[in-house]
């Protein structure tokens, strides 16, 4: 029963941990561009099954569309990071934020912290620093 207890506590543990440092894909801001929200609506459907190179087809395809829109540029930058493109990813993550300054969703995460937050070595926290 200890061993069932211990297990089951560390799999919510396991679990909150792995809630509060996912990174989800946004939808586009209203008024967006009908070609890009499309795109950006299909490459979440295809990021959120793990299909990392189709939804970073998806994300370029919304930015090809409206390249204002901070949302794909994020979306992008976290399937790059998926697919271990970390200086691209990080290039695009700067984009987001220069586009969507105030957008919490983007500023916050973690990833994208990980990505442009500077570590004692001078690079980004993932080690990327933007030229990897």
């Amino acid at each position: 029963m200890r061993l069932l207890t211990a297990v089951g506590v560390l799999g919510i543990s396991a679990l909150l941990v792995a809630c509060e440092t996912a990174s989800p894909p946004l939808v586009t801001a209203v008024g967006a561009a009908a070609a890009a929200a499309k795109h950006n609506a299909e490459g979440i459907e295809h990021f959120n099954m793990g299909h990392w190179d189709v939804a970073k087809g998806h994300f370029e395809a919304a930015i090809k569309a409206d390249p204002m829109l901070a949302e794909p540029h994020y979306n992008l930058a976290l399937a790059l990071h998926n697919l271990g493109v970390h200086g691209e990813a990080t290039t695009h993550f700067k984009k987001a934020v220069e586009l969507g300054p105030s957008n919490p969703a983007i500023t916050r995460s973690r990833v994208y912290q990980h990505h442009v937050a500077p570590t004692p070595s001078g690079g980004g926290g993932y080690g990327f620093g933007g030229g990897y």
